[in-house]
């Protein structure tokens, strides 16, 4: 079964021995628990994740089982495991409650599948980065630059997002005209304090004929934790950013109407958000790199 050279059979079966890994921690410890990475421990976790990249380049020489994450073989079966885990979350509602199948972010397979393809991601990268350094440039070498921003774009994007998940706040914040409020609640209805003060000065109704909302948004006053007063308008989808955080038009007083002395604020920090469209960026320029290689060679 284990016979060298290894094929994707012996992919599958990494992936299956993941998968049934993860089941065995989900029911022997529960589900992933993200509260706990939070900042510094996700940052810790980044940077095991680079060393763990490091080592296993530096042994592949060494280490068959090193030298096989690098290959396409055991890429494809990886991709397949973790796009059927994909699929199932995208035909599940994903929620806070409810069991396995309605929390795939913390399915311990979901999260060992993901961290092997991010290994691999790494792996490969790596070892194309390695080969920029040496050697004149040539058209081989502008595709090695266009795989190594596609592949460090999407491990950057998928390492990022999934570790700074849990430093992402999503707070509701009720505001009441003339009154200066720091106090929001979680989803769950613990109260946080932000790192500002927020004043509703005037909620803003239009209407159709009809009398139904056609636009609403508020008027207010934010003090900074660095002494600044700034005045802005929150309109619903164009929220305003501040000291890395988003404010977003959420609702109001919907028995008073236009005539409403509150407004509720919606407050979203996520600071691992850049590292993000870092990523996507990187992945877009390989692309497009790529698309004008092709137009040079026709």
């Amino acid at each position: 079964m284990w016979n060298r050279p290894w094929t994707t059979k012996q992919g599958f079966l990494i992936g299956g021995i993941l998968v049934f890994a993860g089941l065995a921690l989900q029911l022997g410890v529960g589900p992933v628990g993200w509260g706990g990475f939070a900042w510094p421990a996700n940052g810790v976790a980044m940077a095991a994740l680079l060393c763990l990249v490091a080592v296993v380049s530096l042994l592949r020489g060494k280490v068959y089982l090193f030298r096989f994450v690098g290959t396409l073989q055991a890429a494809i079966p990886a991709m397949v495991c973790a796009l059927s885990l994909t699929i199932v979350m995208g035909l599940t509602r994903q929620t806070s409650g409810g069991t396995w199948l309605h929390r795939m972010q913390a399915f311990w397979p979901f999260v060992l599948v993901y961290a092997y393809m991010a290994l691999i991601l790494g792996v490969v990268t790596l070892r194309r980065l390695s080969r920029l350094c040496g050697g004149r440039w040539s058209r081989r070498k502008v595709r090695d630059v266009a795989f190594v921003l596609n592949h460090l774009g999407l491990f950057l994007a998928m390492t990022t997002a999934t570790l700074g998940h849990a430093d992402m706040q999503r707070l509701k914040m009720t505001t009441v005209v003339g009154q200066p409020e720091r106090r929001a609640l979680t989803r769950e209805g613990e109260v946080r304090h932000v790192p500002m003060a927020i004043r509703l000065r005037r909620f803003v109704m239009e209407t159709y004929d009809d009398g139904t909302p056609r636009r609403f948004a508020s008027e207010i006053q934010i003090q900074t934790r660095g002494g600044k007063t700034l005045q802005a308008t929150v309109d619903v989808n164009k929220p305003v950013e501040v000291d890395g955080w988003r404010i977003y038009q959420h609702g109001y007083d919907t028995q008073m109407g236009a005539m409403s002395q509150t407004s509720v604020l919606e407050l979203v920090s996520d600071p691992w958000l850049p590292l993000v469209y870092a990523g996507i960026y990187m992945m877009l320029a390989g692309a497009a790199c790529m698309f004008l290689m092709g137009r040079v060679e026709d």
